[in-house]
């Protein structure tokens, strides 16, 4: 078959993310699924971020639909003077279309590829989303990404903000049932991550509403983390510092398991594979806990220093940067690249922890022999790995050389002087009964000397 030109396709745009949807959230499971809730919570998220939201409601309704309801600026719905579209039309249906391309929409925000809200519309059969907007009600209604009439104003409103109700496609996922346990974890993360922002997940078949709100922000977090164990430092250490336009936050605490929890957020996105924030934490740490011990002399100049595996174990750590650029591998955003954000980590964990360690002596001895504790028991179990490993090559080898021509002679000897033995019972029994006792005791003799 000849291989031309009229075999190449080109897929654009909503045709491109129906074909191939794990590009854009990752996989068509039930975590593919749930990434369509979290991209349109991100957004309004985003407008919490910049300074316009207070209140976001998740709600699951009867009929397998999710909608977000936020009370921000509300997406744009004035036209687009060079696409000649509505910007909200223009937003749900285009690819790389959004107000987080340094525009001036946001400052800093966790949608960055313009595909969050887009790639949601063309993965579900039917979309609607209402904008409350200078006293009006703006709607628009879409199926599998095609909007079916133009954006209008339905009513009047003294509200400000968006709602998007989405029904996931089930020819594209094999299951579109939405696990509440699964998005309440999330949004109580986010609560979290954001202090002061109220998140409320409304379920209406069981008629109940969780509101999560956490003046605490990641300390809370922590301590939540923490709840039922015995903690090594009664009072978390907290990091908040902004260095070269990067805010880094970090909470800390250690508590009396073997077990290292630490969970990093790049713009309130978790980045389950970790990344450079993630990178410039553990440095820090290790340093500062190594250079604490040495001033305070829990560490002698003989002993080594502390590794990253010792200062981590029993740790509960929280993690959150925000970025004015981030650099996520892949739309799902599973892990941070910006190299610069690792010394801003660094930085900004190095000044705190100390500071923490200095002003709460007590609390920093108890986390230093917590990581000397470790310490020596690696150490211990070192040693009694080496030691098994000796003795099951000694129990495994065979006697070499000259050892074994030693055993072989010592063997044939035994099997000679038992022979000259019977022999020499065999001849007694023909002689005088005085003769034949004689003989006995002389061959017992002989037989004793020579080792039978």
């Amino acid at each position: 078959m000849a291989y031309t030109a009229e075999q190449i396709q080109v897929l654009e745009g909503r045709e491109h993310v129906r074909r191939r949807p794990s590009m854009y959230i990752g996989s068509t499971s039930a975590t593919g699924l749930h990434h369509l809730v979290y991209e349109v919570v991100d957004n309004a998220v985003d407008e919490a971020l910049a300074g316009y939201c207070t209140r976001i409601v998740v709600t699951l309704h009867k009929d397998g639909s999710c909608s977000v309801d936020d009370n921000g600026r509300g997406i744009p719905v004035d036209v687009h003077k060079k696409e000649g579209l509505s910007a909200l039309e223009l937003v749900m249906t285009r690819l790389n279309a959004g107000g987080k391309f340094g525009g001036g929409g946001y400052k800093v925000s966790s949608g960055l590829h313009g595909v969050g809200v887009s790639a949601v519309n063309f993965l579900s059969a039917k979309l609607e989303v209402w904008v409350h907007l200078g006293g009006k009600i703006y709607h628009q209604a879409y199926e599998r990404g095609v909007p079916k009439a133009p954006v209008k104003a339905i009513g009047k409103t003294d509200h400000r903000g968006t709602i998007v109700r989405f029904w996931p496609d089930p020819q594209i996922f094999p299951d579109v049932t939405l696990d509440r346990e699964v998005i309440r974890h999330r949004l109580r993360e986010m609560a979290y991550l954001n202090k002061r922002l109220e998140i409320a997940l409304s379920e209406e078949e069981l008629a109940i509403t969780s509101t999560f709100y956490f003046e605490g922000g990641i300390v809370s977090f922590v301590r939540a983390l923490n709840r039922g164990k015995a903690v090594v430092n009664s009072m978390p250490c907290y990091v908040d510092r902004e260095i070269e336009g990067t805010q880094v936050e970090v909470a800390l605490q250690y508590n009396d398991t073997f077990v290292e929890n630490v969970i990093a957020f790049a713009n309130t996105i978790h980045t389950i594979e970790g990344g450079s924030h993630l990178t410039g934490f553990r440095s820090a740490l290790t340093n500062v806990l190594n250079r604490y011990a040495r001033k305070a002399t829990i560490l002698k100049e003989s002993d080594p220093n502390l590794t990253g595996d010792d200062v981590r174990e029993g740790l509960t750590a929280v993690i959150s940067v925000k970025v004015l650029e981030p650099q996520f591998e892949g739309q799902t955003k599973g892990k941070l690249g910006n190299a610069e954000v690792q010394g801003h980590v660094s930085l900004a964990l190095t000044e705190g922890l100390t500071q923490y360690l200095e002003e709460n002596p007590s609390e920093g001895r108890r986390i230093v022999e917590k990581s000397l504790t470790a310490s020596r028991a690696r150490e211990a179990a070192r040693k009694a790995r080496d030691l098994v490993q000796r003795k099951s090559l000694l129990e495994s080898s065979t006697l070499p050389g000259r050892s074994s021509r030693c055993a072989a002679r010592f063997s044939t000897s035994r099997r000679r002087a038992s022979t000259r033995c019977w022999a020499s019972r065999s001849s007694a029994t023909s002689s005088p009964r005085w003769a034949q006792a004689s003989a006995t005791t002389s061959t017992s003799r002989r037989c004793a000397t020579t080792g039978s």
